[in-house]
Order: C-alpha cells, then structure tokens, then sequence
C-alpha cells in the first residue's frame, strides 16, 4: 500500500530517520514498523516564524518497497537522418537536440565558443588577467551562461512545457536525483560541467553534429524562407530549419537581424548593480537566529519594490556564492553570480535591478535600444573601474546618502573593485530608483540596510533587450519561414529550465510540421 501525505516537521525531526517515521506514522494511525519506506516528492523550507519547518510531501510505503527509479536518455542513430541546424549549445540547443534526437532527426550544433573545459582557460583569463575573449566567457561556449553561472533549477515556467522531463533529463546526465524533489533545486556550477559533458556525448553518440568556435555570422535566405547560415570561417552549413538560440547576449546576432530588416523589437528588461553581503548576516535575517541550524542551507531572499510606480527587485540571488566578470567584449565590466553545489562560499550576492520600459524610456535609441543602454553602462563600469575588469562599487548605505566609500571590504569578485561615487554615475532612471528602493527596503528588511553591504557596477544583463518575435503557433518568425527564434536572446525565456522547455518547444514545431507535410 502506498500513502501519499503532507506534513511539517522541524530540521531535527526530518533528520533523523525514525524520528520522521513515527511522526508519520502517528498521523497515519498506525505503527511505525508498518512504514517500510518514505519518498519525498516534494521538499520546502517555510521560513515565516521563529519556528523553521520543513514541508515534506512524500509518499508513504507501507508493508512494500518502492520500485528502483532510473533516468536514462535512450538516443537513435541519427546520422543519415534529417538535419535541424541549431545556432548556440546553451540549454535550449541541447534541449532542441535532445529532443530532436528522441524522435529521429539529426541536430547540427553550431557553437561559437569552445568546449566547456576549454572555456576554463578563458574565465581564469578574465578574472586574473583582465582579458576578454569576445567568444568564450562566462556567456559563450558549450553550456551556455548557466555552465559557469550558478545552475539554479527554479522556474515558474509550469504551464509553458513539461518542467520534470527537463529535470529527469538533468539527472540522467548525471545531476542528483534531489533536483527532483527540492522546491528551489540547484545543481552547482562545480558540477554542472560534467553533466553538460555527458549531454554532449549523447548529442554525438547518436549521429548528430557539434562544431565548436563556430560563430554564425550569416543568414542563407530566399524567398523569405531560410536556406543555411555563413560561419566567421566562411563555412556554409545548409538546412531548411534553424533554431536560433544563441542568449541574450549574442549582440551580433540581433545586429546581423537589423542589417538583414528581418523584424526585430525592442524589449522590456532590467539593468541595476549586483549586491553582496555577509552570507551570516542573510541567514540572521532570514532565520531570526544568530547561527544557523547546519541542518538548514545557507538562506536566500527576495524582494519587489515599486518606487513612483517603477518595479524594482532583486533577481538570481546566489546564497554562498561568488560575484563573476561576465564581460562578452573588451571595454566592458559586467557582473552577475553564482554558487558552488554546496553554496558554502562566506558571502551571499544578488543583482538588485530597475524595470527598464523599452522603447519608451529610451526613445532616441530605437529598435536597440535596450542593447545601446546596456552598452553605455557596461563602458561606463569600465572606464571607472581604471578600464580593467575591476568593477566600481560602494557600499550600500553610502550609495544611498550619496557618498564615496572611504574603502570597501573583501569580495568575491576575483578581478577586484575600486571605490566609485555610484550614486553619481549611474543614470536617475536607475541610480535615483535604487536609492529609493533601499530606502523602502531599511524599514521592512532592516539587517539588509547596512554599509557591509557593497553593490558592484553593473548588473545589466538580467534578460535580453530585444524580442524576435515569431509565431505563436509555427513558432516561426512571422517574415523567414524555416527560422526558430529561441529561448532567452528571442525573449522567450529567463533562465535554464525555461530556455530548455522553449528548445523542446521549438524542436516539437520542426517535428510537427515535418511529420505535417509528410501525412499531406
């Protein structure tokens, strides 16, 4: 017999193994002996009284075992088969080809960074020498931005594809089989790597193709309808579909677009700095205790705040975690973070970011408008940052009484910082926004509010600034027949999870009008 059941217990109780039992078993009504083995299903931390719970939904076996569940991807020999060519291998481009792959066509990945071991090299680069590669760094190359940039699992992306088989993908390629079961599952950048790695050797096992430091850099169109592409070697790869997935900070490709007058849009998105605090000062916060129960994770948080009815909020919080450079070309400074599995790094950061509405804040710029914005701050970072990969910062309270800080304390952020007035070179939309939300926020979040907190210049690449649009049922664009806009740099989605449902999304349309035309 089997019992589905949900109940709240303490750190202490969901620990201890018989504990647990026959705290199930007395709500069960019978005895403990009974319960021959729990599956959590589903794991969450409810935080909201001084009393932290743990929510466990979890199936109850009783007088049975469960069965033995294994995830395995079972892949076809695709190498004769029909080709889809697939422009980036982020999430979606592994998605779109794993999926591809399950109903028998051959993917043609086209990567313009390198593999991701090889990226290693580049991001030492970056953080120790100051050197950007403008095609291998924390945002290109095998993987994607999420290889190298935290690996957080969450998405409220439910009803837009199927959020477990992406998950049971993930674990399949070696990622634990806890992503299943935790409400905000992460993997960890130290071990993301390998699991993009065994994806890759599925992706090839089966026939299809992957070509590295293979930059796309045009479009084979006639009569409207896509033919190939042109690669930065001139190279011609061939095929009557393609699924652009290339992220959100492919800015090339959004140029290639525009030059081409294939319909692009500019897009809602959000630009502000990455803030970093003590990590015991965010589990003090949040757990109302001064140290933390081992038995809980480092906390996380998250807050909204509207300032003269502007959204602004934190986003991609990296509890015990490490503020990366993630520059994509010399002559920027661009920051963002991530976490190692067991997130036990001394400091807690978060982009803390401003609603930027595009077009109609920034009116002069056009259809790039949210791209030439971005682009203003990131040089601006970089000139004040002594035209290195150091980053401007400031502490928090001092950014907002606008006042240089004297001196900053440690980082995470490798390269470094340097003292700069913040307050002043950050333009009102969002400098003046910040301020008032940090204001807001010494009220309700008051440990938050401190001058150990230090915000670091600038978080600017929180989605993609331009939108290509395609159709909502073909998921074609709606003027180049055969061209997929994919993912987060078509702004379709925001994260691993999303970008990978948009990519078995996108190669689920390729599969239904082939098999369409075929039945015709």
């Amino acid at each position: 017999m089997i019992r589905t059941i949900t109940i709240q217990v303490i750190p202490e109780e969901e620990a201890d193994e018989q504990l647990l039992k026959n705290i199930i078993a007395a709500k069960l009504a019978l005895p403990a002996e009974h319960i021959t083995s729990i599956k959590k299903l589903k794991r969450s931390i409810d935080a909201r009284s001084r009393t932290i719970k743990i929510q466990l939904h979890a199936d109850v076996y009783i007088g049975e075992m469960p069965l033995p569940q294994e995830y395995h991807f079972f892949a076809l020999n695709v190498s004769t088969a029909q080709t889809v060519l697939i422009a980036g291998a982020g999430p979606a481009g592994l998605f779109a080809a794993l999926r591809l792959i399950e109903d028998g066509f051959k993917p043609i990945i086209l990567e313009r960074g390198k593999d991701v071991r090889a990226r290693r090299r580049d991001l030492a680069a970056i953080n120790r020498e100051h050197i950007v590669n403008p095609d291998s760094n924390y945002c290109f190359g095998e993987g994607g931005a999420g290889t190298y940039s935290d690996g957080k699992l969450y998405t409220r992306s439910t009803k837009r594809g199927d959020v477990k088989k992406v998950l049971e993908l993930l674990v399949a390629h070696g990622a634990s089989d806890n992503i299943l079961v935790e409400a905000h599952p992460h993997i960890g950048t130290n071990k993301l790597p390998q699991i993009i790695v065994n994806i890759r050797e599925s992706i090839l096992s089966s026939g299809a193709e992957i070509h590295f430091n293979t930059r796309v850099t045009d479009f084979i169109i006639h009569d409207d309808c896509f033919q190939g592409v042109v690669t930065a070697d001139g190279k011609e790869f061939f095929g009557a579909d393609l699924i652009l997935a290339t992220g959100h900070s492919a800015r090339d490709i959004f140029e290639l677009l525009a030059a081409k007058n294939i319909r692009i849009e500019a897009k809602s998105f959000a630009m502000g700095l990455r803030i970093e605090h003590p990590q015991t000062l965010i589990d003090t916060m949040q757990y109302r205790t001064p140290t933390r129960n081992p038995l809980l994770p480092p906390a996380s948080y998250s807050w909204v705040e509207q300032v003269d009815g502007r959204g602004v909020f934190s986003f991609c919080m990296c509890p015990g975690g490490i503020i990366a450079p993630c520059a994509t070309a010399g002559g920027e400074v661009v920051t963002n973070g991530w976490s190692p599995s067991k997130r036990n790094n001394p400091f807690a950061n978060s982009g803390v970011v401003v609603a930027i509405n595009a077009p109609d804040d920034l009116p002069e710029y056009g259809t790039l408008a949210g791209l030439r914005f971005q682009q203003q701050l990131e040089q601006m970072a970089f000139e004040a940052g002594g035209k290195t990969q150091m980053a401007p910062a400031q502490r928090m309270v001092d950014f907002v009484n606008n006042k240089l800080s004297p001196n900053l304390p440690k980082t995470s952020y490798q390269p470094g910082i340097v003292s700069a007035p913040l307050h002043e070179l950050l333009p009102p939309l969002i400098g003046q926004t910040l301020q008032g939300a940090f204001r807001a926020l010494s009220k309700k979040m008051k440990p938050y509010f401190t001058n150990e907190a230090v915000l670091h210049g600038v978080e600017s690449r929180t989605s993609s600034p331009v939108r290509i649009p395609r159709d909502p049922q073909t998921l074609e664009h709606p003027e180049i027949k055969g061209l997929y806009p994919c993912a987060e740099g078509a702004g379709f989605a925001g994260g691993i999870v999303s970008a990978a449902i948009d990519g078995q999304k996108c190669a689920e349309a390729i599969i239904a009008k082939t098999m369409s035309r075929k039945k015709g």
